[in-house]
């Protein structure tokens, strides 16, 4: 986002050259109406939630469901980011659940081997883009026609490996770093053109619960007299996928027995998850509180049961394939 404010497509490219070493062919910028009138020529796009879902900020108000969402509704859904605790990374998968279900209408639908239709997803794609200049309506003619074959099981959706939340930089503010080991294996992979999808046999004694534990961040108290508890629930809780700040402080009250998850109630999932991770744990809201979530380690604390989110199924770096995302 700075780089295109400070530079705009060109300076955009190089930002992600210089960062993944991945040479960037091509380069379209989709606005908002181009993106309505590509889901509306497609028909409409069908997207399944076992949530409802609810963005005062976008108008989005799903019920939980099947839904076809045409341009308008369609762009509320990639747009929300107020839906859960998971901000940006929720939007992010949501918009590549988005993509699969778009990806599933064009190859199902008969778009890519109809002459005609496809011409009309092309203008109504080409017709308010913004392009570089070696990429126009043959090129994306030819693209159409070499996905002929593609289908949902094709494509391959991640997210770059995040090693630290909160990552502060002076003179910015708050960021995300990358996990820099497991990300250069991802932007090599790609490189080589080689399939991102590891399939593998999910962990034995996983718990499924709704929101993954890599989207969740987590604050570590220790309610007890125990000297190194706080440092105990913090890492076997790091080591199971949360987002913790690796941070454990003392609690006001070194007398808790009963471990308590405190969480804002616009978070619950994510509370509901991290509490499945401590079983016997109190839930306890919050208002206000915000998107980080704290655990206060009573005497009770025995263990972290492993847990993994149940509709995301378990990738290389976390990499799933189209028809995993899609509706069953």
């Amino acid at each position: 986002n700075a780089a295109y404010a400070e530079g705009g497509p060109n300076l955009t490219v190089q930002t992600v050259e210089n960062m993944t070493h991945v040479k960037i062919d091509h380069y379209m910028e989709v606005d908002f109406t181009s993106f309505m009138k590509t889901v509306d020529v497609l028909g409409g796009v069908k997207i399944c939630t076992a949530e409802p879902l609810k963005d005062s900020y976008t108008g989005l108000d799903l019920p939980a469901g099947a839904h076809t969402l045409m341009g308008g509704q369609a762009l509320q859904y990639v747009r929300s980011r107020h839906v859960d605790g998971a901000s940006d990374l929720g939007r992010m998968k949501r918009q590549q659940r988005f993509l699969a279900a778009l990806i599933d209408q064009a190859t199902s639908s008969g778009v890519l081997l109809n002459p005609l239709k496809f011409r009309d997803v092309t203008r109504a794609v080409l017709g308010s883009v913004r392009a570089d200049k070696g990429f126009g309506t043959d090129e994306l003619l030819d693209l159409g026609r070499a996905m002929r074959s593609f289908s949902p099981s094709s494509s391959e959706f991640t997210t770059v490996p995040i090693g630290q939340m909160g990552y502060v930089v002076k003179g910015i503010g708050s960021t995300l770093k990358w996990d820099e080991p497991k990300a250069a294996k991802l932007f090599e992979a790609l490189r080589d053109d080689k399939p991102l999808t590891v399939h593998r046999a999910p962990r034995a004694g996983a718990v499924k619960v709704d929101v993954a534990p890599q989207q969740i961040q987590v604050q570590v108290e220790n309610g007890t007299a125990t000297a190194g508890l706080g440092k105990r629930v913090d890492a076997a809780l790091a080591a199971t996928g949360f987002r913790t700040t690796h941070l454990p402080v003392s609690a006001a009250d070194h007398a808790v027995r009963r471990t308590v998850v405190a969480y804002d109630p616009r978070w619950d999932r994510s509370a509901k998850s991290l509490a499945a991770a401590l079983p016997g744990s109190e839930l306890r809201a919050v208002k206000g509180q915000g998107p980080l979530l704290k655990v206060i380690a009573g005497s009770d604390f025995k263990q972290v049961t492993r847990v993994r989110a149940a509709d995301v199924p378990q990738g290389g770096s976390g990499v799933v394939t189209g028809d995993e995302v899609g509706c069953s």
